[in-house]
């Protein structure tokens, strides 16, 4: 029985939270959950959205599933105290990230039968470097009326996500990596992205690589998507391919990801906290819910993780229930449920 983080979340988190926590057992998972809140909930009792000691809890722990957490536009960042400090984030995702030294974004974009038309046969990985670029939040108003943003690249940092893609690749089987960049415009920063990861992937001779400016990438991903295996990203064009490819595939609620640093590991769902459907009891628990078969792999559990994948694969193909964004009428709890019938029919 191994203990894992709960973070409940903000919106529509605590709804899909519950659903995937009950596919999760359903499919024989050996997990001992323990609540952390963080997010709206955590404002409300201790008045900071990202208290020091529940940060602490998920290091101790190692490892959590995470519902989205509402990111607030706000002008002065987010502050978090502890260990003496007080240290500025521009929001509590990418402050939970950095706190918790997570540096890599993986996100697994798969296509299904029945709601993913032409792209039903999507299988990309996408790897997004999670601590620097504008994402970092350096910013600065000089003047008024102007307003201005460090895009921060270091070659550590390039280095370091573009050997987690290329061990990723090689331990399972992927072939290509491609480095994603803007490196004809912007000859520093991605020029210095384009050239850490070619040096590492040099090291690989079992991988290929090529390299797309982002703008193409995004046209080829649409036009040609087969073209793509396992893609490497600064922050920023991270963040905008994944919603992409998720749009693809049918749905921001089919897409699982992870959050990675040493001896940490946060599982959450591509998409948001969806504020304004919180409650209706319609949104879909699927990215989440996949997100858990991943954390199941993480922690050695691979038969109850396929069955997971399986009785998802086999509920969206068979078209009867979907949520809204899939363009369906079945509720969040129609869809767990019927998910949980199919893990138990086998």
């Amino acid at each position: 029985m191994r203990e894992v983080a709960i973070i409940r979340g903000d919106g529509i988190g605590p709804e899909i939270s519950e659903a995937t926590q009950q596919v999760l057992e359903t499919a024989g998972a050996a997990l001992r959950w323990q609540e952390v809140i963080l997010g709206q909930e955590a404002k409300r009792r201790w008045g900071s959205e990202l208290p020091a000691e529940s940060v602490e809890r998920i290091r101790r722990i190692g490892v959590a599933l995470k519902a989205p957490l509402i990111a607030e536009p706000r002008s002065g960042g987010l502050w978090i105290e502890g260990h003496g400090e007080r240290r500025r984030y521009p929001s509590v995702n990418n402050g939970l990230r950095r706190e918790l030294g997570a540096y890599a974004n993986l996100r697994p974009v798969l296509g299904f039968p029945g709601v993913s038309g032409r792209y039903q046969n999507l299988d990309i990985i996408l790897v997004r470097e999670l601590t620097e670029d504008t994402y970092a939040g350096i910013e600065r108003q000089p003047e008024e009326g102007r307003a201005e943003a460090v895009k921060l690249v270091t070659r550590e940092a390039s280095e370091r996500i573009a050997r987690f893609a290329c061990d990723y690749a090689v331990r399972h089987g992927r072939r290509k990596i491609t480095a994603v960049h803007k490196a004809n415009v912007l000859h520093l920063t991605d020029g210095l992205f384009l050239e850490s990861v070619r040096g590492v992937v040099a090291q690989h001779p079992e991988l290929s690589l090529e390299d797309r400016m982002v703008d193409a990438a995004c046209y080829l991903m649409v036009k040609e998507p087969g073209l793509f295996d396992v893609l490497v990203l600064p922050n920023q064009y991270g963040d905008i391919l994944s919603d992409l490819a998720a749009g693809l595939v049918g749905s921001l609620g089919l897409v699982p990801g992870v959050n990675i640093g040493p001896g940490v590991a946060v599982f959450e769902a591509a998409h948001g906290a969806a504020p304004d459907i919180a409650g209706k009891g319609i949104a879909n628990p699927i990215g989440l819910i996949l997100s858990g078969a991943m954390l199941l792999d993480h922690l050695g559990q691979r038969e109850a993780a396929e069955r997971v994948r399986r009785a998802v694969a086999r509920v969206l193909a068979a078209g009867r229930c979907q949520t809204p964004d899939l363009g369906g009428h079945s509720s969040t709890w129609e869809l767990t449920r019927a998910i949980c019938a199919e893990i138990e029919c086998t």
